[in-house]
């Protein structure tokens, strides 16, 4: 257990047996996969090497992996950790944003190392929190938080991903959701149209719709296309040239050259507030709130403290236990690849 802000349960954090291990670590997402290997000592994880891979380039993560090992010469690697976007059932993983399939078991063989593991990329964050300190959170608010009281992370990204801590009396233990693809649930006239135009492209209309890399472009195309917000000439270039169409809209509201972009991501950052507000309620986390993922550091003038909270705190009768969640930003984006690691290490 480490004797950060966030007390975590590690089984093997203080066994001789797990001094001086080899770690290879992965934190697969739909965009990239990082990786790098660590060595264990005095119960914490030296970085020797780390990459970073472009993950629609390579047709498994094999590949990948095998890459890596070639690159940096690794011999007698102990263990492969990997974290990944998706869900993890009985060591398999069909990915959510990739076309791959993960089976532990396979890649302990096709590698020749006899212990591999996976977990979701959001409990690797959760473990990550091992090392993050004061230094890398942004408070969002303060709050009072309970001692005795589990956790939420809320990571948006290429998807959404929702996780979990429960305070097991001594240590707070991580466990993974998929609550990204639970239903959307619009609250007033404008958000209904906006459902009823994303349920005729998705049918079925999920949280990770509105709060993703994809869901900055939903909203904002149907600001465009069906309430006529208009789209001026060199913005209709920008998404032609970069194709990264959430950053030209992040990036454009941020410099607050055009009002469709920052109504967007105005919407973006409620609906970021209110399903967090739903996984908070539902883990009842009154130890904290955790944002994490790609986007939040991202657009971190764009997240004011005052809109977030204030649609934070919003319920039908539990305003009063929402006001006293802390909230935090967390600004390191390593967090899921270290949370492997450690995962690996120190898990048994």
């Amino acid at each position: 257990m480490n004797s950060t802000k966030f007390p975590l349960y590690l089984a093997g954090i203080n066994k001789s047996e797990n001094q001086n291990l080899k770690i290879i670590a992965a934190d697969i997402g739909g965009t990239k996969t990082n990786i790098a290997w660590y060595i264990a000592q005095n119960s914490k994880l030296l970085l020797q090497e780390e990459a970073t891979y472009a993950s629609k380039e390579y047709s498994s993560f094999l590949e990948i992996v095998q890459d890596f090992i070639k690159n940096h010469h690794l011999e007698g690697v102990d263990v492969v950790s990997i974290g990944i976007a998706g869900p993890v059932v009985e060591g398999r993983c069909v990915t959510t944003n990739l076309p791959w399939n993960l089976d532990k078991n396979e890649l302990s063989s096709q590698l020749g190392i006899s212990r591999v593991e996976m977990i979701n990329d959001l409990e690797a964050t959760a473990y990550g929190l091992v090392e993050v300190n004061d230094g890398y959170l942004e408070v969002i608010h303060e709050g009072t938080p309970s001692e005795e009281g589990n956790v939420a992370i809320l990571a948006p990204g290429t998807g959404l991903g929702e996780a979990g801590l429960f305070w097991d009396g001594e240590a707070l233990r991580p466990f993974a959701t998929e609550g990204g693809h639970s239903d959307f649930s619009p609250r007033n006239k404008l958000e209904i149209e906006l459902y009823e135009y994303l349920h005729s492209i998705y049918s079925i209309v999920t949280w990770e719709h509105v709060i993703s890399g994809q869901g900055i472009y939903n909203i904002y195309r149907f600001l465009r296309d069906v309430k006529k917000h208009p789209e001026p000439a060199w913005l209709t270039q920008k998404f032609e040239q970069e194709k990264d169409y959430a950053a030209v809209i992040s990036h454009t509201a941020m410099r607050e050259l055009d009002s469709t972009c920052t109504l967007a991501m105005e919407m973006f950052v409620e609906f970021m507030a209110r399903e967090a507000t739903n996984l908070t309620l539902k883990l009842k986390a009154t130890r904290g709130l955790i944002l994490g993922g790609g986007i939040p550091p991202k657009i971190f003038s764009l997240l004011n403290k005052d809109q977030f909270y204030n649609n934070f705190i919003v319920s039908d009768k539990l305003g009063h236990i929402l006001k006293n969640v802390p909230i935090y930003l967390n600004l390191n984006a390593k967090t899921a690849l270290i949370g492997a690691a450690y995962y690996g290490a120190f898990s048994r």
